[in-house]
């Protein structure tokens, strides 16, 4: 047990000061999160962009991130966790304040890779802090308050971003900047750098050569690309469907708002009771039933149907969500956890591009009907596979990394 480990007097490990100020800056960073959520009415209204050029910029957020998530990780391991921290915070307030106020077609572009660049940086380092500072049972649980956090942080900002809107776009762009100053802040104050020490005598690894050999990673990552695909048809393919059965975009946003409203009510007492069980068996039965509340959709087609689709596929999310990063944290060695970590945020961008193109070429050729149901094959699928490697993720977190 490190330095900054207490247990409560029934045992279980007391979540220490630096992990609640990291969980303050996950918060403070979603609430002030405007800008994203409203891009593309941004670059439609106020720079009078083109829908499809207006899609593409946010595509270019994601190509960033997928940077992001790979270069997080290096700075992690190299740089130092709250040095990462800090740039990724203070790089996204700048590069939010250029996307503000840039108005020519190739800088919008530019400005737009950047924030995904730095948006991200920050994910495999808190990650890694985590993992440093814990144990492999109370990661469950922290990774959990941090994953409830960031949705009650986007409930807050999307409640409050529309209001603000109206007394300009450009308000948003340095409120959010504004946001990631203060929580560059606490880490500089309350967060101290918890990166292992290296052995100068010991050569230093390549991760490539080591990542590559690692089967139970590999595998781990495969059945992550295809549970984030998975996951991601609620932005792509379900808003589509409610529209073929004749439902309105404002519904479709009432409905997908039950997503994070779900997290915010339901994770507090579910973070309680994941600890207890294996995080393997957690994580695949929370992979199927994400497929089960996804074929729902097969079967309804009005509001309240698909909302109970969205809240049965949420409880599944909070599951995977909670206890897979710390699955990758049980198999990183410590001198490479940053980018193992990182590696674990890369497959969620994977997962961005991947999903939606697969979700809606099927249902654009099949229709929604065979999109669902194959949705919850997948399901079904990546939770066999995330059982059939449970036993060797369970043998490698006894291990120290």
């Amino acid at each position: 047990m490190s330095e900054t480990e207490t247990l409560t007097p029934a045992g279980r490990q007391r979540l220490p000061l630096p992990f609640w100020a990291l969980w303050a800056c996950q918060l403070i960073n979603r609430v002030g999160g405007f800008v994203l959520p409203f891009l593309v009415l941004y670059l439609t209204q106020e720079q009078h962009l083109t829908a499809a050029m207006a899609g593409a910029i946010a595509a270019a957020v994601g190509a960033g991130s997928v940077v992001s998530s790979l270069l997080g990780g290096w700075m992690t391991d190299h740089v130092g966790r709250r040095r990462t921290l800090i740039v990724g915070f203070l790089g996204t307030g700048l590069a939010m304040i250029a996307l503000g106020s840039v108005d020519t077609l190739p800088l919008i572009w530019v400005a737009a890779f950047l924030v995904g660049v730095m948006a991200d940086l920050f994910r495999p380092a808190s990650s890694a802090l985590v993992a440093d500072l814990l144990g492999p049972e109370a990661r469950v649980r922290a990774y959990a308050l941090l994953f409830w956090a960031v949705n009650l942080g986007f409930s807050i900002s999307t409640l409050s971003a529309g209001i603000l809107a109206s007394f300009g776009f450009g308000l948003l762009f340095w409120l959010n900047a504004a946001a990631c100053a203060i929580a560059a802040i606490v880490i500089w104050r309350l967060v101290p750098e918890t990166k292992p020490e290296r052995d100068p005598d010991e050569p230093r690894r390549g991760f490539v050569a080591v990542a590559s050999r690692d089967t139970v990673l590999l595998l781990l990552l495969v059945v992550s690309i295809v549970y984030a695909s998975l996951y991601f048809q609620a932005y792509s393919s379900l808003p589509l469907a409610m529209a073929a059965d004749g439902l309105s975009n404002a519904t479709y946003g009432i409905v997908i708002a039950l997503n994070g409203a779900a997290i915010v009510v339901v994770q507090p007492f579910l973070v309680r009771v994941m600890p207890r069980f294996d995080r393997s068996r957690v994580a695949g039965g929370s992979m199927l039933l994400v497929g089960i509340g996804f074929g729902i959709g097969a079967f309804v087609d009005s509001a309240v149907g698909y909302g109970v689709s969205v809240v049965v596929w949420t409880l599944g999310e909070i599951g995977v969500t909670s206890v897979l990063m710390g699955l990758y944290a049980d198999l990183a060695p410590v001198d490479l956890r940053g980018r193992y970590l990182g590696l674990a945020g890369f497959t969620w961008s994977v997962g961005t591009i991947i999903g939606p193109l697969a979700g809606t070429a099927v249902f654009g050729t099949f229709g929604p009907v065979t999109l669902w149901i194959g949705c919850a094959v997948v399901g079904a699928v990546c939770c066999v596979a995330q059982l059939l490697i449970g036993p060797a993720l369970r043998r490698r977190a006894l291990v120290p990394a």
